[in-house]
């Protein structure tokens, strides 16, 4: 919708991952520099954790954009509401192995000669698990137990794990002594600073062929970082609706007061209404459902940019009266008679 109008060859500010537009942020580069140490080691485990939407699944993607396919073959987990079985199977799935209907010693035979016969054609495997939050005690200590996969002098598998901040609690948990003693790097990923965050945004921007249309204040760009904290997702969220009320209203250059009002409306958009409780959380996904949840996303985006769309037009009808018409008075009392 608004691409078009300003000059711009697709969305800058989409919400899922894409290594196309990845920034380089100095938390960016310090974390994708620890995922290749441990890429150059090719042992153990490396751990990433950061924010919800500070880029962690970026850069997984980056890495995979980059991974030299002949030397290096990867499975990407990002469903990890499974128990330590379940997790099993995905293993296998994620590496293109058959597991339905076999038991886990089955599994793990099956994982163990495929690991055998990457090593044996010169290639390394690398396991990366989203979302490490959400794995139970049992689960880690499963995926440690691959890791003791190896010939005679290497290890056959190689883990990264990236999650949120929470993650760390349960790694540095009683038990999780052994695991531990595998981690051979981890970093945390912060929030980007206000000049980071203001380059972000340009950059992602440049990337579609940005030409300075829209144009951004200097108090545009800080009540975004002031809002958004420099997290890369609430930075694209707030951008993105931006950019559509900046076509609705033909604008052309972004205030800071521009900025605010359409921070108005998405506080706005969340409040409960009155009287209302919030409601528990939905249980997680069913695991037979996962393959398809990236699909789900996408459609339920599509579907609320265009409620958000539709809205954003009518209320601007609305608000413009037809030309030529006058504003019927309000009734008073004294012609209420």
């Amino acid at each position: 919708m608004y691409e078009t109008y300003y000059g711009l060859s697709a969305k800058p500010f989409r919400l899922r991952p894409d290594p196309h537009f990845f920034y380089g942020s100095k938390g960016h580069k310090r974390a994708m520099a620890y995922l290749d140490y441990g890429l150059s080691q090719g042992e153990g485990f490396i751990v990433i954790t950061g924010e919800v939407g500070a880029g962690k699944t970026t850069l997984v993607r980056n890495l995979l954009n980059n991974l030299p396919s002949e030397q290096i073959i990867a499975a990407h987990i990002v469903n990890t509401h499974l128990d330590s079985d379940d997790t099993l199977r995905m293993v296998l799935s994620a590496f293109g192995l058959e597991y339905e209907n076999v038991s886990k010693a089955d599994l793990l035979t099956r994982l163990e000669r495929f690991l055998r016969a990457c090593d044996q054609e010169g290639r390394r495997a690398l396991l990366i698990v989203d979302e490490a939050q959400n794995l139970t005690a049992r689960t880690l200590e499963e995926l440690r137990m691959l890791s003791n996969f190896q010939t005679d002098d290497r290890p056959l598998l190689q883990t990264f794990l990236l999650g949120q901040p929470e993650f760390r609690t349960t790694l540095h948990s009683v038990g999780m002594q052994q695991l531990r003693q595998r981690v051979i790097a981890s970093y945390h990923l912060g929030p980007m600073d206000a000049a980071e965050t203001q380059a972000y945004i340009e950059h992602r921007l440049a990337t579609v062929g940005w030409n300075g249309d829209p144009s951004f204040s200097p108090g545009a760009y800080g009540a975004i970082f002031d809002y958004t904290g420099g997290i890369p997702r609430k930075t694209n969220t707030l951008c993105d609706r931006l950019l559509l009320m900046g076509y609705l209203e033909e604008l052309h250059a972004f205030t800071e007061v521009d900025v605010n009002t359409v921070i108005r409306d998405i506080d706005e958009e969340f409040e409960l209404p009155p009287g209302a409780t919030p409601t528990e959380p939905a249980e997680p996904m069913p695991a037979e459902l996962a393959g398809s949840s990236g699909q789900i996303d996408e459609r339920m985006m599509r579907l609320e940019k265009s409620i958000v769309s539709v809205l954003s037009i009518l209320k601007k009808i609305v608000a413009t009266p037809p030309a030529g018409s006058a504003t019927a008075p309000v009734p008073t009392s004294e012609t209420r008679e």
